[in-house]
């Protein structure tokens, strides 16, 4: 399986080093035809709100863009937070990308509303469905499959019942896991935010997987931050600013502006703050690309894992662009 490893990206639009709105959605935006080139297989935005850092409210509006500017590469969400959201404007919105640009869309799907309670709200006040109501309502959309007395049985969400993305759930726990399985639909798990439990819920959502009009056969994918250089030393020193950054957001630390090249490298870590360095240094795969290529080949056959999707949170443009060359070399992207 870890033979024909797949790559693809995620992207939380974070604006580094003082960088505009504008110019952290450019630097996407030219990120996903670099990746196009290159060979990677798909490219996802996600969702946050109230965020003073991130550009990514709206990643269905960036998938539209940056879609229109690539030609082979599959974009999408990773996630859509179905809570923030209603299902059938859901189910309308990818309709409307698939046949904008037929067999490329990608519909992942997060059950967190990806902010606080209180922004939460403001999102969607007046909505108390379950999430298991509202995945439900969502694949009965997209299939036009509600029961005989279902409200909703009569609303189509597009005029063509064709239009129809790749869907995907989210998960850094089994919860996600088991709307996967159950449902037979693409699974992705969250390795940067929950290592431990990557490879055994992976392993589970294959072994419980029940085939669907989505998906006949399981597909599944392991997120986890990369960052390959030239050797492994330039690429813990590029990796610095992630891994303050992840201190920060571990230990609460959430409004601090994403950390320079020069002051992560130049930080002095508390006795408290290495120990949670420590405890993160597996939702990281940092080195040269022989390093990265033969760790993420190790993560991928350990959890029987198609495709690694990586988190993208390098600061600096050139560093990041030579990064995905690299990993393209090193698993010949362009030759699958």
């Amino acid at each position: 399986m870890a033979e024909n490893l797949k790559l693809s990206i995620l992207d939380i639009v974070t604006m580094y080093n003082g960088e505009s709105a504008r110019e952290s959605l450019q630097n996407s935006a030219e990120l996903v035809q670099l990746a196009d080139r290159l060979g990677y297989t798909r490219y996802w935005f996600a969702e946050h709100h109230n965020q003073k850092h991130l550009m990514s409210t709206s990643p269905d509006i960036m998938s539209a863009h940056t879609a229109a500017l690539s030609k082979n590469i599959r974009i999408g969400t990773g996630g859509t937070m179905l809570p923030n959201h209603s299902s059938l404007k859901v189910a309308e919105n990818f309709s409307f990308l698939e046949a904008l640009y037929p067999g490329r869309i990608d519909l992942g799907i997060g059950r967190a509303p990806g902010t606080d309670v209180l922004t939460a709200s403001a999102l969607r006040r007046n909505s108390d469905e379950s999430f298991s109501e509202q995945l439900e309502d969502l694949l009965s959309f997209f299939n036009r499959d509600f029961s005989e007395d279902h409200p909703y049985r009569s609303v189509i969400a597009s005029p063509d019942k064709s239009l129809v993305p790749d869907i995907y759930m989210l998960g850094s726990s089994d919860g996600g896991m088991k709307y996967a399985a159950e449902h037979g639909l693409g699974f992705v798990f969250a390795k940067h935010i929950s290592p431990d439990l990557a490879a055994p819920v992976l392993r589970t959502y294959r072994e419980n997987f029940k085939p669907s009009s989505f998906l006949s056969v399981p597909k599944s994918i392991m997120s986890v931050i990369v960052v390959a250089a030239e050797t492994d030393e330039e690429a813990q020193y590029l990796a610095e600013p992630a891994e303050l950054q992840w201190v920060r957001w571990t230990t609460g630390e959430l409004h601090l502006a994403p950390p320079t090249l020069e002051e992560a490298n130049n930080y002095v870590y508390t006795k408290e703050e290495e120990a949670v360095r420590e405890e993160n240094k597996d939702k990281f795969v940092i080195g040269s690309a022989e390093t990265v290529e033969k760790r993420l080949r190790e993560l991928a056959e350990e959890a029987k894992a198609d495709e690694i999707m990586i988190v993208d949170m390098l600061t600096e443009k050139s560093a990041r662009h030579r990064s995905y060359e690299l990993l393209a070399e090193a698993f010949q992207l362009a030759s699958h």
